[in-house]
């Protein structure tokens, strides 16, 4: 099956990416927080991962703040996960941060969450911390997690 990345354009897609967010976490973003992130592109930014189909398979939420970008959502359909597309869906995030001027990259995971920390990982990120208690539905710490961009420092 194909697929492609490419930026959120138009609301009409929150329809998927709330699909996606409902079957990945257990306390999902709602429809009015993902509207505000559309409203404010110049800090916000969301990419989608499409099917051949047009159905939205996945996506990445994540804010440019100064030279760091901190991903707040990245989430596969469950059909779609352990099959590349989550990296290259992070490669093409990390891409997009050095265009626009990042030097590091930071996101929460849920430390019981085994597939994103080795897709992290992979990628080059460490854990720096532990928020404890951060998530809800149920009560887990988050590891906070890191990446450098050395060639840019």
């Amino acid at each position: 099956m194909g697929y492609w990345i490419e930026p959120l354009a138009d609301e009409a897609d929150l329809d998927g990416v709330l699909e996606v967010e409902a079957e990945s976490f257990t306390n999902p973003w709602t429809r009015d927080m993902y509207a505000w992130e559309m409203r404010n592109r110049s800090m916000c930014h969301i990419l989608l991962v499409r099917t051949d189909q047009c159905r939205v398979a996945g996506f990445c939420a994540f804010w440019r703040v100064f030279d760091e970008i901190h991903i707040n959502n990245l989430a596969m359909r469950p059909g779609f996960r352990a099959r590349g597309i989550g990296t290259a869906l992070l490669e093409r995030v990390l891409s997009e941060a050095r265009q626009l001027g990042a030097r590091r990259a930071t996101l929460e995971v849920r430390a019981s969450n085994e597939g994103a920390r080795r897709l992290y990982e992979r990628l080059g990120f460490y854990v720096a911390g532990v928020r404890r208690s951060y998530y809800t539905h149920p009560v887990e710490d988050a590891l906070i997690l890191w990446r450098d961009e050395p060639e840019l420092c």
